[in-house]
């Protein structure tokens, strides 16, 4: 009951004037970016970061709240009209979605895809606000070591999870980590890898790095591979969801939402698995296996639920542990440290009100994208005929003029180009770029942590095993880092002719999703 206490007064803090225009403005724009192709809700939130860094915490955080959201509903709308998803989650939505809009169902498509993130973006944080002042209660007692071991867990559950090679996502995250050495050690004082630079010498700022490799790299990485000619956009008209359609989403939409928040809660989740599993099992259950691969709507409502489902189910491990699970969660991070603030387990203690208004502002910006999107869907396919040129001219403008203002220094503008370069590489040779981020963020509060375990042990290497809570974390990373290499091996020996077909549709859109060609021969 006190969480519900908390929640309510979270509501009567989120409820004034200024912070509903700032949840408006935040889901407005979150939806805009979101939806242009080619850009996710990690990009749309490291592309907007640096606008935040002009208000107060509070109302930055409640527009941010409107930007995640609107963000991830942007990406099914992409998905949907072009058949080019922003990440990997979106693969199944594009997969169903766009065969929709191809037969003249676009707006039925659409329908179940805001009412299917609304249902779960809303269960979803209802269960967030209930589950964590618990895990907080459980995370009081661990102690630097047991961080440590968290720290390492999500380090390899994220290298391997995310891309589609583990070597390469351990590459990146050893980039990330890297770069999250540079500057000053706090403990002896000493300069690390500043290449006598004394601007250096605080390190290099997160925002810069987020925008250099999401927004820049993208950007240039889409110029690169730009094809002339207009972009084929589906039509967003017809008639909404039918009541048979109703009757046939929702219990996808709460399927989708049981297994997305749980997925999305662990150290090692995100949003991609549970949205493979819900297609899977929407596949099995369905009463209309024919309409599969040619536009069943049940493709649609469980993978977008399990989704944003997973979307809220993400911000547990980050609130409470100051773990990010995924690339639009360590911008969020970024975004706390920004202010000062780090999340893990004393933060509903110490900004308690910033943490209870935030997550009443998910509440209210959900509500603002059913009431908002479903009328406006015309407006968004507008956007998506945007020519591409300007669009990322665009971006790159934006992205420059931002970070700049967050400093004020010409260095960051440099940083911002030769980081955008190697964002462009990572792109071009399949490199992840979510556990760069990760790996810069967390890294320092790693070294941290581990550094502090054993000066407290005299340098003795045990204590990093020394409690029951470690081992299993620790055995767990080390299972994160072998059971996707052996499934691989299993996978590759096991797979039949009709296998290789069935899957066949499905790589196309897992390249789409890693390339984001923004639409340019998908």
């Amino acid at each position: 009951m006190d969480a519900l206490t908390d929640l309510a007064a979270g509501f009567a803090d989120a409820l004034t004037p200024i912070n509903l225009l700032f949840a408006f403005i935040g889901v407005l724009l979150g939806t805009a970016v979101g939806v242009l192709p080619g850009i996710g809700p990690a990009m749309t939130v490291a592309l907007l970061l640096p606008v935040t860094y002009v208000l107060e915490p509070t109302s930055a955080f409640i527009m941010f709240a409107g930007i995640y959201y609107g963000g991830m509903y942007g990406g099914s709308t992409t998905s949907i009209l072009l058949n080019t998803p922003g990440e990997a989650s979106s693969i199944m939505t594009a997969l169903e979605g766009n065969k929709m809009a191809k037969a003249g169902r676009g707006a039925a498509a659409l329908a179940t895809a805001a009412i299917g993130s609304f249902v779960a973006g809303t269960i979803g944080t209802l269960l967030l606000a209930l589950v964590a002042p618990t895990v907080v209660d459980l995370a009081i007692g661990i102690t630097a070591a047991d961080y440590f071991a968290l720290a390492v867990f999500a380090f390899v559950a994220v290298a391997t999870v995310l891309g589609a090679s583990p070597l390469r996502g351990l590459a990146s995250l050893g980039l990330g980590l890297y770069l999250g050495l540079v500057g000053t050690d706090v403990l002896t004082g000493q300069e690390r890898f500043t290449v006598g630079v004394p601007q250096l010498s605080d390190g290099i700022d997160v925002v810069v790095v987020a925008v250099a490799l999401f927004a820049v790299g993208e950007a240039l990485y889409v110029a690169s591979r730009l094809r002339h000619g207009p972009v084929q956009v589906m039509d967003a008209s017809g008639p909404y969801m039918t009541r048979s359609d109703l009757r046939r989403s929702w219990a996808p939409w709460l399927r989708g939402t049981a297994l997305g928040f749980p997925f999305g809660a662990l150290p090692a989740g995100g949003a991609e698995i549970p949205t493979f599993l819900s297609y899977a099992s929407e596949r099995r259950l369905t009463k209309h296996p024919e309409e599969f691969g040619k536009g069943a709507i049940e493709g649609v409502a469980g993978p977008e639920a399990a989704n944003n489902a997973a979307a809220a189910g993400v911000l547990v491990p980050l609130l409470t542990l100051g773990l990010p699970t995924s690339a639009t969660a360590a911008i969020l991070l970024a975004a706390f440290q920004g202010y000062g603030i780090q999340p893990g387990p004393t933060l509903l203690t110490t900004e308690s009100t910033l943490v209870w208004t935030l997550i009443a502002a998910l509440f209210i910006g959900n509500t603002m994208l059913l009431v908002l999107n479903l009328p406006l869907a015309g407006v968004w396919v507008k956007l998506l005929r945007i020519p591409r040129p300007y669009l990322y001219a665009g971006i790159l403008l934006f992205a420059s003029l931002g970070c700049y203002a967050v400093n004020a220094d010409p260095l960051d503008l440099v940083l911002l180009l030769l980081l955008g370069g190697l964002g462009f590489v990572m792109r071009r040779y399949g490199w992840p770029v979510a556990p760069a981020i990760i790996g810069l963020i967390l890294g320092p509060i790693a070294e941290t942590n581990l550094r502090r375990a054993l000066a407290i042990s005299g340098g003795d290497l045990s204590v990093l095993v020394d409690t029951w809570f470690s081992r299993i974390v620790l055995l767990l990373s080390f299972l994160a880092l072998v059971v996707p290499i052996v499934l691989r091996v299993v996978r590759g020996r096991r797979s039949t002719p009709e296998e290789l077909q069935e899957t066949g549709e499905l790589r196309h859109h897992e390249t789409a999703a890693a390339n984001r060609e923004g639409g340019e021969g998908s």
